[in-house]
């Protein structure tokens, strides 16, 4: 006699046999699949953060990379410590970050941005990485606010090697007073392998170090 179970049936059976409970969602022609060894995960939160993937992983492949992967897997992860992380089309997030911070949904937006990036083993430095991904995040998360999320504010001391929000928010900065489109251009070659410093005063003629100078003191 054929057998049938719910999905909350099945989701009990695997975790208590030590496994993921696993769930595969297809929408035009992108495909999530959710994992999670994480028992207490509010189901609520899982699916903000299926419907956040949804949401913006088409227009960041859009934007940047048409030719990103189709297929991507997110993994609830009570082992992994630390907040999110990303590597070949698959992303981790801490069961204890979303735990204690339900509303950062846009921790999706930052890794899956890292999926479309694929720079692979690229001559651009990280924190140019790092801070492509928090601009994108910036420009098309979905809740920012909600997660009390903001670029950091300009104060003495730093510099665009600080990556994430600072270099984010001097990235902000060139779109809007320097060069529109300086981001998705820069991401390209990234992608490409042709960065080197030169390409800084390529895109905009002025050098890196020039051109801080000029966001520092515009602030």
């Amino acid at each position: 006699m054929k057998k049938l179970f719910s999905r909350s049936l099945l989701a009990f059976l695997l975790f208590s046999n030590g496994l993921a409970a696993q769930e595969v969602v297809t929408r035009n022609g992108y495909t999530l699949t959710f994992e999670s060894n994480y028992a207490e995960l509010d189901p609520g939160l899982k699916q903000r953060l299926i419907e956040t993937f949804f949401e913006v992983y088409p227009k960041l492949a859009e934007e940047y990379n048409p030719a990103t992967a189709r297929e991507v897997k997110f993994k609830v992860d009570t082992a992994y410590k630390g907040v999110a992380a990303t590597s070949s089309g698959r992303v981790v997030f801490s069961s204890g970050w979303m735990q204690k911070h339900p509303e950062d949904i846009d921790v999706v937006t930052h890794e899956v941005m890292h999926i479309v990036q694929n720079y692979g083993r690229s001559t651009g430095p990280g924190w140019l990485t790092e801070g492509i991904a928090d601009y994108a995040r910036f420009k098309f998360g979905v809740d920012n606010a909600r997660a009390k999320w903001a670029l950091t504010p300009w104060k003495e001391g730093q510099n665009y090697t600080n990556s994430y929000r600072v270099t984010a928010r001097f990235l902000n900065w060139l779109e809007t007073n320097v060069h529109a489109g300086i981001v998705k251009k820069l991401d390209g070659i990234m992608r490409a392998h042709t960065y080197t410093a030169q390409t800084w005063e390529t895109l905009t003629g002025k050098t890196l170090d020039e051109l801080w100078t000029a966001y520092t003191q515009a602030k």
